[in-house]
């Protein structure tokens, strides 16, 4: 779907090369104003620029590809975030806090070092549709679209319809800035603990023309400054070191003709570790639909499920957003949800930075113009 290609991984570029090596520049400008109610005890209004996302986290980066012969690639991506409304850094201030890696590649695959996305995040990729919007699977857990981690190694290769990849991580926060959300700055590479701040992940996932499906599994370990947060409200918690955060995924997708429709579970389970609370679970379900009513012109929608038996929280929410065309860079769009909390829930529909958080057993509506570039 176009309105996927703009927003995902895939981007359009500018292309130079130089003594058999290409360097590709590109990015997304994405901003707009959002309209958010019920925010905070008080009931408030808020009308804002967002700090992040969009349709899209407005972003620029470099990748780079030297053939070396044989069908073997040297390869790599420095990719910066930021917020287009104040042009500072995204990602705690890092430079290249999106992506930062290198490596090689050939027909058995891509084997990649430094800081990269996780594979959470490619079992998402061209599966689910609303993708890193304002309005998505983010809103119900924060980390979904910031999986990355830092000091990694990552595998990823396709064979014919089979895609499998896995990843390990020495230590996920390696500036101590925070790595994503809800996850303290636990920085690890502690000499004598080899497991403190570890992250490791798995994928499997068969595409065709007309569906997918996608099974992935990320693990991460606590440590020093470590925390884990369910975004419902109740308070992050430390995660010892000998603590684990664990998500689990299975989802599919279909394509008919100018129609996609997606469906998937996301299961978490954190083990605070010794001295902490009991273990706490949540799943959380997604179901969707995108129609590209002309070549111009898509709309979607997703509903989303969350449960979390422990803290006693739940939410349910509906997402619609419409998009047009302008060019084959720069689009319009208009994207609206609604969210509904349990009693003693505090979900926020919007992914766009603090201050929008309503009070406990609030509704929320949450809707937002903007306009997106790529390059």
């Amino acid at each position: 779907m176009k309105l996927k290609f703009l927003s995902g991984l895939a981007f359009l570029s500018i292309s130079f090369a130089a003594h058999g090596q290409s360097v590709t520049l590109y990015g997304v400008v994405d901003t707009g104003v959002e309209f958010v109610n019920h925010v905070g005890a008080a009931s408030n209004t808020l009308v804002r620029m967002p700090a992040n996302s969009g349709l899209a986290p407005s972003r620029w980066g470099l990748r780079g590809v030297e053939n070396l012969g044989n069908g073997l690639q040297a390869i790599f991506v420095l990719e910066n975030g930021f917020n287009t409304r104040g042009g500072d850094l995204g990602q705690g201030g890092r430079l290249f806090g999106r992506q930062s890696w290198v490596g090689l590649s050939g027909g058995w695959g891509t084997l990649s070092f430094g800081r990269q996305y996780t594979m959470t995040t490619y079992a998402l990729v061209d599966s689910e549709i609303s993708g890193p919007a304002m309005y998505s699977l983010g809103s119900l857990d924060n980390y979904l679209p910031n999986a990355r981690a830092d000091n990694s190694v990552a595998y990823k290769g396709r064979f014919g319809p089979v895609t499998v990849g896995a990843m390990y991580s020495f230590g996920r926060d390696s500036t101590g800035t925070g790595n994503s959300p809800g996850q303290g700055t636990c920085a690890g590479q502690v000499a004598g603990d080899f497991q403190q701040c570890r992250n490791i992940s798995a994928l499997l996932r068969y595409d065709t023309a007309h569906f997918g499906v996608t099974a992935s599994y990320e693990e991460q370990r606590g440590g020093q400054n470590a925390v884990f947060n369910f975004f419902d409200g109740i308070a992050p918690a430390p995660l010892g070191r000998n603590g684990k955060d664990a998500r689990t995924q299975l989802n599919a997708y279909a394509k008919f003709g100018a129609a996609k429709i997606d469906a998937g579970w996301l299961g978490r389970r954190v083990d605070p570790g010794e001295g902490g609370s009991a273990a706490v679970r949540s799943n959380l379900y997604f179901a969707g639909m995108s129609y590209l009513i002309t070549p111009a012109f898509e709309v979607d929608g997703e509903g989303f499920r969350m449960i979390n038996a422990q803290h006693d929280t739940r939410a349910t929410m509906a997402m619609l957003r419409a998009a047009y065309f302008l060019s084959k860079r720069t689009l319009a769009y208009l994207q609206c949800a609604y969210l509904m909390n349990s009693r003693h829930a505090a979900y926020s529909v919007s992914t766009g930075g603090p201050g929008a958080t309503p009070g406990v057993g609030m509704n929320q509506t949450g809707a937002m113009v903007g306009l997106q570039h790529s390059f």
